[in-house]
């Protein structure tokens, strides 16, 4: 996938329009994928890419979360901890599957499916430039911020 346009896609986004990857064009997108919303690990991650928001702005990368939450889940979630990004709401797996984000985990001793922790990277035209799986959340998102900046020096 790596160096490869990525296949469009449109999913309901918080803030009440729809999110079309397409649209995005013209600007390098992050695109991070977690488990569930209000979770210790993906508040934390949330938090850190909200922290770090201006850095990106400044870059001109938009951000968006992908979860398997609902839209009204998200906005709650979005809401509680200020996000300054959209995030959206994947409840039929079409991103997920796009990705290829969703995988077997172990929860508790039981093998349960769903969205492995994944950051990606695309560039201005659509074109997958990087990507993170099985990300651990610390200093995750200032890692992704580098590679923006990487990206745009280029």
């Amino acid at each position: 996938m790596i160096d490869q346009p990525v296949a469009d896609f449109t999913l309901d986004a918080t803030g009440g329009q729809p999110f079309q990857l397409s649209a995005a064009r013209g600007a390098p997108l992050v695109i991070y994928f977690y488990p569930k919303d209000n979770t210790p690990g993906c508040t934390t991650e949330a938090s850190q890419f909200r922290d770090l928001h201006p850095a990106f702005s400044q870059l001109g990368c938009t951000i968006v979360g992908i979860s398997r939450d609902s839209l009204k889940s998200h906005e709650t979630f979005k809401a509680k901890l200020g996000l300054p990004f959209d995030l959206l709401s994947d409840t039929a797996e079409l991103a997920c599957a796009r990705f290829d984000v969703i995988k077997q985990k172990k929860l508790y001793g039981k093998t349960v499916r769903g969205i492995e922790r994944s950051t990606f990277l695309l560039d201005s035209q659509g074109v997958l430039r990087r990507e993170w799986r099985g990300v651990k959340v610390a200093d995750h998102a200032a890692e992704v911020l580098d590679a923006v900046r990487n990206l745009q020096a280029r």
